[in-house]
């Protein structure tokens, strides 16, 4: 069985990655990719489930488990809650020829990146801060106030945009979807992979 592939996607808010990585998702037919489960300490929120959108734990516990080196990448961020990727649930997916997608920031791609070298990183651009703040105000979620805030967050996540393997600029939906799928397609037809997928003919063709 060919290993997964692990991803990175990363975008300011608003931009439409979590709404890309959920469409890719519900067109899997064959179960073989997956968004990773964080590890977090802030409480659940009306709706999640532990197990399902996050792996809710104490402080004292998710402490365990960095003493442990169960993290890929960790981070206390503002609020004082930490959140987490484990190492552990991750490998066992890739071995299981799943792919697995990680919802992070900037500062947790460099992280992983220092820890996996195959990892590919894709980072979604809005088409321009106009249609962002657009976006971030039509999701009615946010105070005037916050979305300032999230505005001033976008441009500093913006600027990392070129420590990424690939950049989709998602102003179509579809077009960004499609391009998404490209990318994973063509990460699928690189010779390690091939080679690992297809050993029996391979062997066949050059056999005699």
């Amino acid at each position: 069985m060919s290993q997964g592939n692990l991803y990175i996607l990363s975008a300011p808010s608003g931009a439409g990655k979590s709404s890309l990585i959920s469409a890719l998702l519900a067109q899997d037919q064959q179960k073989k990719m997956m968004l990773s489960i964080s590890h977090t300490t802030r409480q659940p929120r009306l709706g999640e489930t532990d197990g399902i959108h996050y792996y809710f734990v104490s402080v004292s516990e998710f402490e365990s488990l960095i003493e442990q080196g169960i993290f890929l990448e960790y981070a206390k961020v503002f609020g004082g809650n930490y959140y987490g990727t484990s190492l552990p649930a991750i490998e066992k997916n890739l071995s299981q020829g799943i792919d697995v997608f990680l919802d992070i920031d900037w500062q947790g791609a460099r992280q992983i990146r220092q820890k996996v070298q195959s990892v590919k990183s894709i980072f979604i651009l809005p088409p321009s801060l106009q249609e962002l703040e657009r976006r971030l105000i039509g999701r009615g979620q946010d105070s005037e106030e916050v979305i300032v805030q999230r505005m001033s967050k976008a441009m500093d996540e913006i600027s990392h945009y070129d420590e990424y393997d690939y950049v989709i600029v998602n102003d179509n939906f579809e077009q960004a979807l499609t391009d998404l799928k490209s990318i994973l397609r063509a990460e699928k037809l690189r010779l390690g992979y091939q080679k690992q997928e297809n050993q029996g003919l391979i062997h066949e063709l050059l056999a005699k």
